[in-house]
């Protein structure tokens, strides 16, 4: 944890304090040898001139004694104010240094939940009567989604999403102010009576999050909240740089992982999926199938439309897919126009049955691209056609030239294993026109 040192101004306005106090107390010293010197002084008038002299005397005195307790009172009012200054100094330094430690930590922060976990810790050290929620935006930047809350006081909900729209902070990129108890102007997706501070997180000139902050006692939240909002940014600006590092990371990874035109999965994440799922199916006695399909005629659609109507056809043939399967299958670009989708805990039947589904998905594709678009399938399992990953995918491609060879737009599956059909013999299953 990094130390954070003495500022140069700072010590200079402490010698002059201290400087001031020397001065003051001298000047107190003086005045009691000066009230000290009347005294004698006027014992000694009074016993010469009597009365009268002795009135003046006394009246000087009392001025001296006056004087005495004023500065006093400034003695003490300067003491007051350096101490309160010490303190706040203190406060100073501890929220620096460990907001030095939060800025060292999400150096180290490989997720959003990484990110979120410190902030939440540094936050309830800091400011530790106040609730807050964190909010990340989603892939498309539509929307905001809860990624952490912690604290927040009853009867206040946060909700799982925000639209940038209707939101202050976002739209001005600054910190924002929400207390309806005060009549001040509130975001549209304010709908508590609390009172809240939305600070926006923002770096390398885009906006990442949103960072909500509200005191557990409501009463002056107001006063409390304007004065909170620059702790809240310096927490805010922080977390921004940790979110642009992981969004950065993230896209980097999608970049090395994914097929730009499709945004489905290259060729070497699905070999690594696919030794994965099949380990895992042998673990648990559990079947693992692979589709493989091409588009029909792909080089004359492209011949006679342009490589633009190809890459548009290659677009939705891959959002059918993707609509038409599970969140856990894998669909990745095998190469060119040929698609490959691993399907996890899946037989060879079962998968013959999503193959003719998906087929006729890609076939409704020739209305509304006004061409013919078709595709054929091969489909092969593990252990019903193969024994490993590395036999499953050339086994599936043969039974995907054999659908083309028998006529395109259907779907082919691979002849079963000796002993996987109840003894029969091998056969070739095959579907569509």
């Amino acid at each position: 944890m990094a130390s954070v040192p003495y500022d140069t101004d700072e010590r200079m306005q402490l010698r002059r304090g201290n400087a001031l106090l020397d001065r003051l107390h001298m000047a107190s010293l003086a005045a009691h040898a000066l009230v000290a010197l009347t005294v004698a002084s006027t014992l000694v008038v009074a016993d010469i001139y009597h009365d009268d002299l002795a009135w003046i005397a006394l009246v000087a005195l009392l001025a001296i004694f006056l004087m005495h307790l004023v500065l006093r009172r400034i003695a003490l009012s300067v003491r007051a104010r350096q101490r309160e200054y010490s303190r706040a100094n203190h406060e100073s330094r501890i929220q620096i240094t460990e907001l030095f430690a939060m800025t060292d930590m999400l150096q180290a922060a490989e997720t959003y939940d990484d990110a979120s976990a410190v902030l939440m810790a540094t936050a309830r050290r800091l400011l530790p009567r106040y609730g807050a929620a964190l909010y990340v935006f989603n892939n498309s930047r539509d929307r905001l989604d809860l990624a952490k809350s912690w604290d927040l006081p009853d009867g206040y909900v946060a909700p799982e999403t925000l639209s940038p729209h209707n939101c202050w902070a976002l739209k001005r990129g600054k910190p924002q102010v929400n207390a309806p108890g005060e009549a001040t102007l509130c975001c549209a997706h304010h709908a508590s009576q609390s009172a809240t501070v939305e600070i926006p997180m923002m770096a390398c000139g885009q906006v990442h999050g949103l960072l909500i902050l509200l005191p557990e006692d409501q009463e002056g939240a107001f006063e409390r909240l304007v004065g909170v909002r620059r702790l809240g940014r310096a927490l805010a600006d922080s977390m921004s740089l940790a979110l642009s590092n992981i969004a950065l990371r993230e896209k980097l990874r999608t970049q090395s992982l994914r097929d730009p035109l499709t945004g489905l999965y290259n060729r070497r994440y699905m070999e690594d999926a696919l030794e994965r799922f099949v380990s895992l199916g042998a673990r648990g006695g559990a079947s693992t199938a692979v589709i493989m399909l091409d588009l029909d005629n792909f080089k004359t659609l492209n011949d006679e439309h342009g490589h633009a109507k190809g890459d548009a056809v290659l677009r939705d043939v891959a959002a059918q897919l993707v609509g038409g399967l599970r969140p856990s299958d894998v669909l990745c670009r095998y190469g060119g126009e040929e698609l490959l989708a691993i399907l996890p805990d899946c037989g060879l039947d079962d998968a013959m049955e999503k193959a003719e589904q998906l087929r006729e998905r890609i076939e409704l594709l020739s209305e509304a691209h006004a061409c013919r678009i078709s595709a054929s399938f091969g489909v092969g399992a593990i252990p019903e056609t193969a024994t490993s990953a590395a036999d499953v995918v050339p086994i599936a491609d043969a039974a995907l030239y054999a659908a083309k060879k028998g006529g395109k737009n259907r779907v082919c599956a691979a002849e079963r294993r000796a002993g996987r059909e109840g003894g029969a013999a091998p056969r070739l299953a095959v579907t569509g026109r």
